[in-house]
């Protein structure tokens, strides 16, 4: 069985720092030879979920987003992003498409939807006062030989 590679970043949530997280795991997963579909993807992906951190986590730059990156056997990826911020009252609720609570009439509360419809699997752990941590699981296609 293949080794795991992990790697860890932490910054503060600033909206500036998105497109950093975005980047970071693209590169990281880098190693595994994705398809520019499949990076394209969990780009994606990672996009979305740190900016609800960052918005519906926080709301301002005085916090911290951490995003952890495995690669694990047979080509896949699970990415964990997580907050220490509001947390989500309703998990179910949140999910569903154009569902928001932010008073920012820019915000098209699609943000689960997307992450679903570009990832293999999400997960969803949250306590209000205390957090939110969305896991992000993908597996890559097998290279013909």
């Amino acid at each position: 069985m293949k080794q795991e590679n992990i790697m860890t970043l932490s910054f503060m949530s600033k909206s500036s720092n998105e497109a950093f997280a975005r980047a970071a795991v693209a590169a990281f997963i880098a190693q595994l030879d994705p398809t520019l579909e499949e990076i394209n993807d969990i780009k994606t992906a990672v996009s979305e979920a740190v900016t609800n951190a960052i918005v519906h986590g926080y709301g301002c730059p005085d916090g911290t987003v951490t995003v952890s990156c495995r690669l694990l056997a047979e080509r896949s990826v699970e990415i964990a992003i997580s907050d220490t911020g509001r947390g989500i009252q309703d998990i179910e609720k949140a999910r569903q498409p154009l569902y928001s609570d932010s008073e920012d009439l820019d915000r098209a509360g699609m943000g689960f939807t997307v992450m679903e419809a570009f990832m293999d699997d999400i997960n969803i752990i949250s306590s209000p006062g205390k957090g939110t941590t969305v896991q992000l699981y993908k597996k890559l296609q097998s290279h013909a030989v």
